[in-house]
């Protein structure tokens, strides 16, 4: 048994035999009729080969051609770069790449395994097979669900140039994108015994669609809560692993001015002739005003169920649902923890379950408490410039009073920490010891807790700067080592000079003295003695005449030796 497993786009030229129907499914039974895709000849020419081998009774091979729709699950194959863009939410719209209107047949893997461990079980009289799932959905309903789905839930309309320009697909692979097919396979549905995966198609299974996306990329959100008193360097820990993980930074002070401004951007920017557009601007319209009395009666602040359900949509949006988040500084009580975490709806919850229900997607799965002495903690706060401090409320005054709030409610019956406990998320306590502006050693800690990243890694505009940083530091290197071994040499050649002067100089003081030492042996004996003895002699008589000492030998002794050691 032979089985080729081929592409529809052997079929991407097929017509209809009534051109005037639309909506006519082409068939199995029409393989003949199959007219492929000029990239495809020659896929096309092998399944007429496999087909052909097949053939008459005394042939010994069984040949069965597998026609498969686009493929999609696990990687999700072609259409990964939707997926990608949508998780990644660093586009307002998924580009659409041509009209979109086009038909495309589809498939899931598993679906297409089954087809072929049937087709080896059941050998099928029927050589000829498509395999397609129940789905007609256009690339254009595809690309929607997706962004609906995962990410921004906007498209945007580009050409298939575009697609090349942005290198989001290669000319081939724009090819099966643009295929425009309606196909119905009749041997699937009627002889195989096929336990779908994806029948209805990727469109109407998309949420497990992307839940098998994100396993199979490890494509998961990373969800962190940091707490501790104040001054202690949440915000500053919390930065740094956003920053590491590349998920994003949940502080309630921004969250809040961040949603106001989306209210009054929603009502400034309503389009008047858009009924559903004015009906949105009349609800964003209701909650600003709800929010602009709350905080009237609450001398600025917002009443705490506004806060909470506020930070419960931030968490649920889809860059937090995708990527993840660091709660920084709150919720500070058990209350607070449980209204914005537990599940609404407890009347579902077996009671054999001991732990409370909790809503998982926006609860965090690492909780870290950081720890520091009240001294400690004021003694860093005395350190900060006066302006920082009256910014950041770490006054003497302004400080004293968070801490005693805070030590308050870490001394209460229940705390959040004990909530948290009740979920079976168990908080690390992390002591903060040194003042270490940049808590390399807490970042560490917590890393290691965590684990790896779990996200696409670098982007190609981040490895081109990381490449051209290594690039930087290679030349700095070589350049600096270049610089190390010109100033050995230069220090080698000096100390040669050096050395070589040295020599020269005791080599003109050794022949010097050879030379009088020659021009000494060359004079006759009483030149010698006059032009190097008597000299010395004379005067050596001459002062022993005039001091006349007790022993005129001795003292003309010890004259000349004094005048030779002189000399």
């Amino acid at each position: 048994m032979f089985i080729l497993v081929s592409s529809v786009m052997t079929w991407a030229m097929t017509k209809s035999q009534n051109p005037e129907e639309t909506n006519v499914l082409l068939t199995e039974e029409e393989f003949r009729r199959r007219r492929p895709h000029p990239n495809f000849k020659t896929h096309h020419n092998l399944e007429k080969l496999v087909l052909e081998l097949g053939k008459g009774k005394r042939s010994k091979l069984t040949g069965y051609v597998v026609a498969c729709g686009l493929q999609y699950g696990k990687g999700e194959n072609l259409f990964h770069y939707f997926f990608k863009v949508s998780w990644l939410m660093q586009m307002p719209q998924v580009p659409l790449f041509g009209r979109g209107t086009n038909h495309i047949p589809m498939i899931h893997v598993y679906d297409l395994g089954g087809v072929i461990q049937n087709i080896i079980e059941l050998r099928p009289r029927t050589k000829y097979i498509l395999a397609v799932d129940d789905s007609k959905n256009t690339l254009e309903e595809i690309v929607k669900m997706i962004s609906n789905t995962l990410g921004p839930g906007e498209i945007n309309l580009l050409s298939d140039q575009d697609a090349i320009t942005m290198k989001a697909f290669k000319p081939e692979e724009l090819a099966y994108l643009n295929i425009s097919l309606r196909l119905d396979s009749f041997v699937i549905k009627d002889s195989f015994s096929l336990a779908w995966t994806s029948v209805a198609g990727m469109v109407e299974n998309m949420a497990n669609i992307v839940e098998e996306y994100q396993n199979t990329r490890q494509l998961l959100p990373i969800r962190i809560c940091v707490v501790g008193p104040p001054a202690v360097g949440k915000t500053t820990v919390s930065e740094k692993l956003c920053n590491h993980y590349k998920i994003h930074h949940i502080r309630i002070k921004e969250v809040i001015k961040e949603k106001i401004t989306q209210l009054k951007e929603r009502i400034d920017g309503a389009d008047p002739e858009s009924v559903s557009e004015d009906v949105a601007a009349d609800a964003a319209k209701t909650q600003l005003e709800i929010c602009n009395k709350s905080m009237e009666m609450n001398a600025g602040r917002l009443a705490d169920y506004l806060v909470f359900d506020i930070l419960q949509e931030k968490l649920n949006s889809p860059p937090c649902r995708n990527q993840g988040f660091v709660l920084d500084g709150f919720p500070k009580t058990y209350e607070q923890g449980k209204l914005i975490f537990s599940e609404e709806d407890p009347e579902n919850q077996d009671v054999m379950i001991k732990a409370p229900l909790y809503i998982k997607k926006i609860t965090p799965e690492h909780v870290f408490a950081l720890n520091a002495t009240d001294g400690f903690l004021t003694q860093r706060a005395r350190g900060l410039p006066q302006s920082v401090a009256e910014e950041m409320r770490y006054t003497e005054e302004e400080l004293s009073s968070r801490l005693t709030r805070y030590r308050e409610f870490s001394a209460a019956e229940e705390t959040l920490l004990d909530y948290f406990d009740e979920l079976e998320i168990h908080p690390e306590h992390i002591d903060v010891t040194t003042d270490d502006p940049e808590y390399a050693d807490v970042v560490k800690k917590i890393t290691e807790l965590v684990g790896a990243p779990k996200n696409y890694g670098l982007s190609r505009e981040e490895q081109e700067e990381e490449e051209r940083k290594k690039e930087e530091e290679r030349k700095q290197k070589v350049a600096a080592e270049a610089a190390e071994r010109k100033r050995r040499n230069e220090a080698a050649l000096a100390e040669m000079a050096a050395q070589y002067d040295e020599w020269q100089e005791n080599l003109s003081e050794v022949q010097r003295q050879e030379k009088e030492l020659h021009d000494a042996h060359s004079l006759p004996l009483r030149n010698y003695l006059m032009k190097y003895v008597m000299p010395s002699l004379t005067a050596a008589m001459t002062e022993c005449t005039r001091i006349k000492p007790e022993d005129p030998v001795d003292f003309l002794a010890e004259h000349l030796l004094q005048k030779n050691q002189q000399e």
